[in-house]
């Protein structure tokens, strides 16, 4: 890695804060940039060519076989780099792979969710499993939430700086409330609602791991993973007849699209509603 590469990673990452970009991102970002500057350690990155761009992404698919989604967050983060730190755009926009279609999100049945939830004896872990499920949140929502979060006169919930640095607020269910005061009252977090067992906050991998746990045990055959309760959250609401719109929201989705992804996976787009015609 080039002698200052310390540096401009600290520089950089600074940047990007003062550009509001979340934690999770500017890891990212500066992740890739470190795996760049050490390859071009001898080189002089204001001049570096775009052909020798290329040849660097050549090699890493060569010898490291790289996913087309790590292909683009190293080329965002090399064109990212170079705007901030030499104020030079860089059009590597050929070198983008293409985009697949994507697959449809793949979710629980209500029976599976039901079963999973049974399974779960620990009081704390019953509370993140639901707030997965009932309120639809990503596994970093949950673990970035704070004691004050919880609204239970407005029966809500606050969602600070999710994905694209929004705030959102969702609705808390009634089922979840009785678990939620039982738990404060056993475990008395101090900050985080789910802290860790060294302070801070409770770990990603860990959700990850307890999901999996408790779907063996309930005999789920699908591969269950918190994100996947998400997903299910989301089918199950448009089951029930929810404005795609107001699901849009509660989702955190800054475009539509990506919220109407599951009217094709919903009992919805298959017809469960009444047709007009036969209303007449």
């Amino acid at each position: 890695m080039c002698p200052n590469s310390k540096n401009i990673l600290a520089e950089f990452d600074v940047k990007l804060r003062l550009q509001r970009y979340a934690p999770a991102s500017r890891k990212t970002y500066k992740n890739a940039l470190a795996k760049f500057l050490s390859h071009f350690i001898h080189q002089d990155l204001a001049l570096l060519s775009i052909p020798k761009i290329t040849d660097y992404l050549s090699s890493l698919q060569q010898k490291e076989n790289i996913s087309p989604s790590y292909q683009r967050q190293i080329l965002a983060a090399i064109t990212k780099f170079y705007k901030l730190h030499y104020n030079r755009p860089l059009d590597l926009s050929a070198l983008y792979p293409k985009r697949k279609a994507k697959p449809l999100p793949k979710y629980l049945t209500t029976d599976e969710v039901k079963r999973l939830l049974e399974k779960c004896n620990n009081l704390k872990h019953l509370c993140i499993l639901k707030i997965l499920y009932g309120c639809g949140l990503r596994v970093s929502e949950v673990v970035a939430l704070k004691i004050e979060d919880i609204d239970s006169s407005a029966m809500r919930l606050l969602v600070r700086n999710a994905k694209g640095n929004k705030d959102r607020v969702v609705p808390l269910p009634k089922s979840l409330l009785g678990d939620l005061r039982s738990y404060y009252r056993a475990f008395r977090p101090k900050d985080h609602l789910f802290g860790g067992q060294n302070g801070g906050q409770y770990s990603i991998k860990s959700i990850q791991q307890l999901t999996k746990k408790y779907a063996r045990e309930a005999q789920i055959i699908k591969e269950v993973t918190p994100h996947k309760l998400r997903h299910s959250f989301a089918t199950h609401q448009l089951e029930n007849g929810i404005n795609i719109r107001y699901l849009q929201e509660l989702m955190g989705h800054n475009s539509i699209k990506t919220t109407e992804v599951y009217t094709h996976i919903s009992k919805i787009a298959k017809g469960r509603l009444a047709n007009p015609l036969d209303q007449l």
